[in-house]
Formats: C-alpha cells, structure tokens, sequence
C-alpha cells in the first residue's frame, strides 16, 4: 500500500481495524490469505455457539462488512483495495456453517475458500464485476464461502471428511 492511500487509513479507527482484517489485510504479499487466516480465532469462538446462534453471528458479520467495507474503500478512495479483507473474514464464516470443526475440516475448507475466492468461477465473477460499493465487496466472497461450504459438507456427507 502505497503512503498516500496509507494515510487515508488508520488501525486506530475501528471501522478500519475491522475492515483490514484487525492489520491483516496490511501484509504486503497476499492480504486475503491472511485476512483468511484472521478469521480463525472468531470461527473457533463462534463454534461454541448453537448453529442459530453461528448463524446469526455470522449474518451480523456479513451485513456489518457491506456497511464496513464500503465505508472504507469509500475512504481509501479505492474499490475494493486488497487491504480490505473484512469480505474474507465473512466469506470463511459462511464456509464454516454447520461444520463439525476438526483440524482437517479447518485446512480443506480454508484451502476451497481461498481456490474459490481467487478462482471466482461463475457465478462468483459476476458478482465481482457487476456489483460495487460495500455490497459488491461482500458478494463474491460470500458466494465463494458458500460454495467452499456446499463442497465440505460434500466431502464430509460422502466420509471423505469426518
């Protein structure tokens, strides 16, 4: 991130601290694999909520980020600048949905995530590319969290998982 556009963001405003992944999203190389890898310590938390209750964190979650990742990028004066991984943060919330939690279950479903999110297969690029603003920033990643979620519980409803 070049100084200009650093200095329209700072870690101390919270909406910012939120929106970059709590800094995450400020690692040079790869901010959405980290912004990714920011989302694990919540997904552990919420896992100990009833599925309403993950589920509703997690809706929280991505209706807060349409509002948080606009708010920003409308800042940064950017859309959809690669700091901004809040949307990966939601995206592995929604990929996470009535998974029974183990360490295998945690790496696949981060590695489809990420193949997805970075892939953008149809209909995840054409979110990408016809929605703007903070909505448009949440979508294509919420649709790759849910196809990396279709996909676990495959794995999972087939024993390839357990």
């Amino acid at each position: 991130m070049d100084a200009t556009l650093r200095q329209r963001v700072s870690l101390k405003n919270p909406v910012h601290f939120l929106a970059l992944g709590f800094g995450s999203g400020l690692v040079p190389v790869m901010p959405g694999t980290f912004g990714s890898l920011a989302a694990f310590p919540i997904i552990l938390a919420m896992s100990w909520l009833p599925l309403w209750g993950y589920l509703l964190a997690t809706l929280i979650i991505c209706v807060a980020g349409i509002w948080i990742c606009g708010k920003t990028a409308k800042e940064m004066q950017v859309h959809d600048h690669g700091s901004i991984v809040w949307d990966e943060v939601a995206g592995m919330a929604v990929t996470f949905i009535a998974v029974p939690l183990s360490l295998t279950n945690l790496i696949v479903g981060f590695l489809l995530f990420r193949l997805f999110d970075i892939l953008k297969p149809w209909p995840i690029n054409a979110f990408d590319k016809r929605i703007h603003g903070g909505t448009g920033i949440m979508l294509d990643d919420l649709a790759a969290g849910g196809l990396a979620m279709l996909v676990l519980h495959g794995l999972i409803m087939f024993s390839v998982l357990l």
